[in-house]
């Protein structure tokens, strides 16, 4: 086991303006994603339970209909299938943490959320 550089792995593209290096163990992913201000992420919803921690910047996360604006130091807990979807208020850093893995991120890109 050895450390590894976020910036040397590969970039994805999750939407227009937002990017994501990613890093899969057995059981979980962690995705560290950057938001340019004004993105949007289409509402989508998956098998996995997420944990979004906003280290940077104003997200508005919007989950089955209602609207949180999170900040540096807010975490929000996702069910599995749960539908939301997001908004960059600033330029924004999130680490998202899933369980089970993200299996559509360990190819080499990303073709967009699938209900």
């Amino acid at each position: 086991m050895k450390p590894i550089e976020l910036d040397r792995l590969l970039e994805l593209q999750l939407a227009p303006g937002i990017t994501a290096r990613v890093v899969t163990s057995q059981t979980m992913t962690v995705a560290h994603v950057q938001l340019q201000k004004d993105a949007i992420l289409a509402e989508h919803k998956h098998i996995n339970e997420q944990i979004v921690n906003v280290m940077e910047g104003e997200l508005e996360l919007t989950v089955q209909g209602e609207a949180h604006v999170l900040t540096p130091g807010m975490v929000l807990v996702l069910p599995p299938n749960v539908p939301h979807s997001g908004r960059a208020l600033t330029d924004v850093k999130v680490v998202d943490v899933f369980h089970p893995v993200r299996e559509d991120f360990r190819q080499t890109s990303f073709a967009g959320y699938k209900d």
